[in-house]
């Protein structure tokens, strides 16, 4: 469950109360080590619900790429090349701490 949308979490559990599968959520707790996830209360359930769960995963992937693409199509999908003509000041900058970043990291190994 670490970063997945919530309107996702949400459609899966969905789905495992549609399919009468009993589950249990845990979370990341305070600190944020722990694992969320979605687990199957009966073992016995859990094949059905990987079965579910990964076919409403590939109908899920194949309805963003067919929103992306749309949106790519349409020339809404923003690029690189947006953000520069956007705040070419803003772009110039971040370029330039990532090449001083780079460099300052890599001297050591350059040098040799």
């Amino acid at each position: 469950m670490r970063y997945v949308p919530e309107d996702e979490a949400q459609e899966v559990r969905e789905l495992l109360e549609e399919n009468s599968i009993e589950y249990f959520e845990t979370s990341a707790g305070n600190w944020g080590i722990s694992v969320p996830a979605i687990w199957a209360k009966n073992e016995e359930q859990f094949d059905q619900a990987r079965e579910l769960i990964d076919a409403y995963q590939q109908r899920r992937t194949e309805l963003i790429r067919d929103e992306f693409e749309l949106s790519r199509q349409r020339g809404e999908t923003k690029t690189m090349w947006h953000s520069f003509l956007e705040e070419p000041i803003r772009f110039t900058v971040y370029v330039g701490l990532i090449v001083a970043v780079l460099f300052f990291s890599l001297r050591f190994f350059l040098s040799f």
